[in-house]
């Protein structure tokens, strides 16, 4: 029995995975001497186990087993009844990882396309009846799904995402005479399909020209706990809607909770379908009262063409709604007429880091001590940027970024001087220190605007002046004939290496940089290395400025040889693209 003991103290040995052939030789030999010794003994034991060497002799031939014939193993994972594989491939999310476990094999490849990799996304229109019908008799590749957009139904079929065994058109099932009852065949379908989804993760509406809303959609996502994203895309969810009937059946029942829904957003369109001229956020506060452990909240409200519209009301989202978890806040286009509400809001939420406001520039903030310690990004107007900036702390908040600020507004007491507003700002921005990084302005008037805000942050690696002017003629304009003197301001940023908002190259042609092309494009690329030369000089750091293209997904990247002449870096100029 010593040698049993000391047999299944080496299986248990850790060692043993590491070694699987040092494993098996040590237990063919324990087999051996309990085999050896069968023949000596006394009596009617002879040639006989006992219960624990019967039971111990198994285990060992199972770790002999795979280690002895000519036959390979055949406990691999392939063969594996399909059942088996299938609830593997359930478990990979990632249409990557997906696509690499079919590639292992054959088998897995036969198993993971079919049932897998084209459902894990699916993208169409509420009107995709065959897909709905498809998911509702099939449930088992229904549950494969994770992703699900449902497009607007003006979208081009170019855009849809729809696994290919499912059938486009269904003349029987699309047939109808009533337009109505078509939108409800339609609905009823949707919300049939989206019930077979228990495993769905993220979930995106932009339905947004036809008669069905997502209040009859919502209901049925409640039934989904794996639901992790929401994006919503509809002006009927501003909208006011039967509001005591659902707290009366809210009230009849226990309260529905997503506790895996991390990140919210509810934006309104451009179109005039479905908008109305008083929006609320009755709705999106009923499906905010579900999702108690939110990290990101986004509610941009943007006004319908040719629609005269007041901006919806957040003073009850703000004074009623808590999130302990919230880590990025954005609210565009709102109204905020309680003054404590935001306060109040941002107050209680201490773990926001980044942080998007755009509440009308009637919004007052004052902040208490110590507020919003864990800020690293904030995008608002240029009042409630010094309030932040302004408001004392005890330990430096991590702010690096800021974004949305205009400098020099119209109603600036002279051109050549800024303003109260502008003074402040700028004030609150210098006492804040160097911890500002990153600055991206809504606009500006005169360079002066910019060479006070160098003043102020003259840390700054990333410097977006936005566009000169305001309203809707503000442009980039034409390059700039002044580039000595704005080099000379950006000299004042030391570790400046991206510069936004200014053009100080010409238009040339492709060829023209090689040293073809016409006399006018020869003498373009002669300034263009002029400008180059003098940027590279007073700017040490710089790399990156704007090119003479807008919105074209192109800038200009100063690249330095490290070769010295007269003094100076050999720069050459290049133009790259960069992802939007």
């Amino acid at each position: 029995m010593h040698t049993t003991g000391q047999t299944l103290s080496c299986t248990r040995n850790p060692l043993s995975k590491v070694f699987p052939y040092l494993t098996g030789f040590r237990a063919f030999n324990v087999l051996l001497k309990i085999l050896g010794s069968l023949p000596s003994r006394i009596g009617g034991c002879q040639f006989k186990l006992t219960p624990e060497e019967h039971k111990l002799s198994l285990h060992l031939l199972n770790i002999v087993e795979p280690f002895v014939g000519l036959a390979p193993s055949r406990r691999t994972i392939t063969r594996q009844p399909t059942e088996i594989l299938d609830s593997i491939a359930f478990h990979v999310d990632s249409k990557r990882d997906l696509l690499s476990l079919a590639l292992s094999c054959q088998r897995m490849h036969d198993i993971v396309f079919p049932r897998h990799f084209h459902y894990r996304h699916i993208r169409c229109k509420v009107s995709s009846l065959s897909v709905w019908n498809h998911l509702m008799v099939h449930r088992s590749l229904a549950r494969n799904v994770r992703r699900l957009e449902i497009l607007d139904e003006r979208a081009a079929s170019t855009e849809l995402l729809i696994p290919s065994d499912i059938l486009n058109s269904d003349t029987d099932m699309d047939s109808t005479d009533d337009e109505l009852g078509m939108h409800e065949k339609q609905e009823r379908f949707l919300v049939g399909a989206l019930g077979k989804m228990t495993s769905l993760a993220s979930f995106t509406w932009a339905c947004n020209h036809s008669p069905i809303s997502i209040d009859n959609v919502w209901p049925t996502l409640l039934k989904c706990h794996t639901l992790q994203e929401v994006d919503i895309s509809d002006n009927l969810v501003f909208s006011n809607g039967d509001t005591e009937s659902e707290s009366s059946s809210a009230k009849s029942r226990r309260p529905i909770v997503l506790p895996d829904v991390k990140s919210v957003a509810v934006r309104s369109t451009k179109h005039a379908y479905g908008s109305t001229k008083h929006p609320v956020l009755t709705r999106i506060g009923g499906m905010l009262s579900h999702c108690p452990n939110l990290e990101t909240l986004d509610i941009t409200y943007a006004q319908a063409r040719n629609v005269p519209t007041s901006y919806p009301t957040a003073d009850e989202l703000l004074l009623y709604s808590r999130f302990p978890k919230l880590t990025s806040l954005a609210l565009a286009n709102l109204r905020c007429t309680i003054p404590d509400a935001l306060t109040t809001f941002l107050s209680t939420h201490a773990h926001l880091t980044h942080l998007r406001l755009d509440l009308g520039s009637s919004t007052r903030l004052v902040l208490p001590s110590n507020a919003l310690p864990h800020l690293r990004e904030l995008h608002c107007g240029r009042e409630l940027a010094t309030a932040v900036l302004s408001c004392p702390t005890d330990t430096p908040r991590p702010l690096e970024t800021l974004k949305g600020v205009r400098l020099a507004a119209p109603a600036s007491p002279c051109a050549g001087a800024a303003s109260s507003a502008d003074q402040s700002f700028l004030t609150s921005l210098r006492h804040y220190g160097a911890g500002v990084r990153r600055i991206e302005l809504a606009g500006w008037n005169e360079i002066e605007d910019v060479r006070r805000l160098a003043e102020a942050a003259p840390g700054l690696v990333w410097l977006d002046i936005g566009k000169k002017g305001t309203g809707a003629g503000a442009s980039r304009g034409p390059p700039v004939s002044n580039a000595a003197e704005w080099a000379l301001m950006l000299a004042g940023l030391p570790e400046l290496t991206t510069f936004h908002g200014v053009r100080f190259f010409y238009e040339v042609s492709a060829g023209a940089s090689a040293g073809g092309g016409t006399m006018a494009d020869r003498s373009r690329v002669r300034k263009n290395d002029e400008v180059a030369g003098v940027l590279a000089w007073k700017c040490v750091k710089l790399r990156r400025v704007d090119h003479w293209e807008e919105g074209g997904g192109k800038v200009v990247v100063l690249v330095r040889d490290g070769e010295r002449e007269r003094g100076g870096e050999k720069v050459r100029w290049e133009v790259r693209r960069v992802k939007a």
